[in-house]
């Protein structure tokens, strides 16, 4: 595990070193244009990120309680592809609104990488599954390390930014290398999954349909608080918010993001003590919510003005409640991880929807920008965890009854 925790941190630190090199090569129109195709491939493949937490425990489940028909290879494959087709045939309706410059190498490579992605999904999740963590970790560095290299090289050639689109999608391939250099990805690519093909299908168009929330409200939580802007309100408070938010989920929501394998699979293996298993890593994550909070409010507006300049200011009470507002999100990924786990496929699916919806309702409220924000961030995920809890309170294994019984049949939400 620590493996995984030393590549979730070169992931993000070189996440942030991309955009920065992005730009400072690009400047402020290119990098414009780079970062809108950035959140728009973030918000697909976050979407795909369903391929892997199903995959996840499928395999971790059929492990468990023995393997099924399901093939999760077979089904991520046919949803990449599907998937990647509805973006290519679906594009003449949106991309030259949303891609102005380079609009058809936009749409080549995000279909491209969205059907990429699937495979990479699914070989995440059968690692997690399967604990094959060293291998995971080694997944999570080359993807990252991948985007990294081929920017400097791109920063230091002047190539420009069709070179940064490209890289946005080329950690993608990190899974060819992976099973080219690792038997034990080989082998874990054609593991079984729990259910049969047809319910593991369903399985993940759901926990996609949940995860396609999660990337709303996380990777397009900006354009949301663009959307539902209010006459007078400022443009550089706007602009200041954006970033504040950006800046405070980051160092939360990063590696919890990369751990999501992880925690389904433990949870998974929690059985009857699900509920025991549920409340560290809740309790951890309140407690460095509350702390970052306080430091946020202490040092937050004298670090946003001097790294960023002085029209990047806001008041450490606006800053200390985004930063509440990213732990109730990172706890929401939590309650989702376990639900998720206990085959509670709606339940998981509708408490990220509830939470996206409340987020936007409270945007649109009559108060200030600060005010409609962080109500957004702090009271719509809490949302979401309460649907979560009721889900997850129906089963007897939180309250350290006997497990549910294997298979589909433990939860009629999959049926």
């Amino acid at each position: 595990m620590t493996k995984v925790t030393i590549a979730t941190i070169v992931a993000a630190a070189s996440g942030y070193l991309v955009l920065l090199l992005a730009a400072r090569d690009l400047g402020a129109t290119g990098y414009g244009v780079f970062a809108v195709f950035w959140a728009a491939y973030g918000m697909v493949t976050g979407t795909q990120n369903g391929q892997l937490q199903e995959t996840a425990r499928a395999v971790s489940a059929g492990a468990e309680h023995g393997a099924g028909a399901g093939r999760p290879l077979r089904v991520n494959a046919l949803v990449g592809l599907g998937l990647a087709a509805a973006v290519a045939v679906t594009s003449p309706l949106w991309a030259p609104h949303l891609f102005p410059e380079h609009t058809w190498l936009s749409v080549g490579l995000l279909v491209a990488g969205v059907a990429g992605f699937a495979i990479y999904a699914h070989l995440a999740g059968v690692l997690s599954g399967s604990g094959r963590w060293p291998v995971f970790a080694a997944l999570l560095c080359v993807d990252a390390l991948i985007r990294l290299g081929a920017a400097v090289v791109a920063t230091l050639t002047r190539w420009g930014l069709p070179a940064f689109l490209v890289i946005t999608v080329l950690g993608t391939l990190s899974w060819i290398l992976v099973c080219c250099c690792s038997v034990a990805a080989r082998e874990a690519l054609g593991l079984a999954g729990d259910v049969a093909n047809r319910t593991l299908t369903v399985n993940t168009l759901t926990a996609m349909a949940a995860a396609a929330a999660a990337a709303v409200l996380v990777m397009g939580f900006p354009v949301l608080i663009n959307l539902t802007r209010h006459d007078g309100d400022a443009a550089d408070v706007r602009g200041a918010i954006i970033l504040a938010v950006t800046l405070t989920r980051a160092p939360l929501l990063v590696p919890l993001n990369s751990f999501q394998g992880v925690l389904i699979t433990r949870f998974v293996a929690a059985h009857g003590q699900l509920g025991r298993a549920l409340a560290v890593p809740v309790a951890a994550l309140t407690g460095v919510a509350v702390a970052g909070a306080g430091l946020a409010w202490v040092i937050g507006p004298w670090l946003l003005t001097s790294v960023f300049g002085a029209g990047f200011e806001l008041s450490g009470t606006a800053l200390a409640g985004f930063t509440l507002g990213a732990g109730s999100l990172a706890v929401l990924t939590v309650t989702g991880a376990a639900a998720l786990s206990a085959h509670l496929h709606r339940w998981y699916a509708g408490g990220w929807w509830a939470a996206t919806a409340a987020s936007i309702l409270l945007l649109t409220i009559p108060a200030g920008q600060v005010t409609r924000v962080t109500l957004a961030l702090v009271v719509g995920p809490l949302i979401g965890v309460a649907v979560h809890v009721a889900g997850l309170l129906q089963l007897r294994g939180v309250s350290g009854g006997a497990p549910p019984a294997a298979g589909p049949e433990r939860d009629a939400d999959v049926r």
